[in-house]
């Protein structure tokens, strides 16, 4: 899969840690990113909403005059948990447009893809206790890194799965709205792809997303705002 198909996805890959510790509360919050995709600016939007009950709905959205990028994942928290219900990936690039929406049927305990994909990646693959899709390892690594977890996940995402662990490679200081904070870099390489995600314990989201390919930087999204 190339950043081209899908550009989004580097920034999550899941499944919660098992551990005793208490996790961080879920808050809804609206979050801008100044992007920068391929050398261009565009802006972005991250939003975590109620829905109903333990429903959530987790939305990112990034969006020029030549790209618009969105992701939406519908999910409900079991168990310290954040479990993927539905989720929706779509995007437009110039003259191409791709659409996939997901289940995640944990009653029968599967997933299954349709739209835009190929038919040996729509599923049904078997989920297990834990595992996550592409979108929600914003809210896990920021939550896990705050709450002191192992950064591994088992990500279950457009018919695969993949087991992720992110490492931390430094720190830096990142300034949101005004002010400075201290963030913890961590770092996953997958071949000749690296993510990187600055978090702090303040916020329940990284405050910078990068993804470099061949030692060049190919999608960078730094939060500008947080309320």
């Amino acid at each position: 899969m190339t950043i081209l198909n899908r550009p989004l996805t580097w920034i999550a890959a899941g499944a919660l840690a098992l551990t005793s510790l208490p996790a961080m509360a879920l808050q809804p919050f609206t979050a801008d990113y100044q992007a920068n995709y391929m050398g261009v600016q565009a802006p972005g939007k991250m939003t975590l909403s109620k829905v109903d009950g333990n429903k959530w709905q987790y939305s990112l959205n990034v969006s020029n005059q030549l790209a618009t990028l969105s992701q939406n994942t519908v999910f409900d928290e079991t168990g310290g948990k954040l479990r993927p219900l539905t989720s929706n990936d779509r995007s437009m690039l110039l003259v191409k447009k791709r659409n996939v929406d997901a289940t995640y049927d944990w009653t029968k305990k599967q997933a299954t893809w349709k739209g835009d994909i190929k038919p040996d990646r729509a599923g049904p693959v078997a989920l297990k206790t834990g595992d996550m899709d592409a979108l929600l390892i914003n809210l896990a690594i920021a939550r896990d890194f705050a709450d002191g977890k192992p950064l591994t996940y088992r990500m279950v995402d457009e018919g695969r799965i993949k087991s992720l662990t992110y490492k931390t490679v430094g720190k830096e200081q990142i300034t949101v709205a005004g002010k400075t904070y201290d963030a913890t870099k961590v770092s996953r390489v997958d071949g000749n792809k690296e993510q990187i995600a600055w978090v702090v314990k303040e916020l329940p989201v990284p405050v910078r997303l990068l993804q470099r390919e061949g030692g060049k930087d190919a999608l960078d999204l730094t939060i500008r705002s947080f309320k």
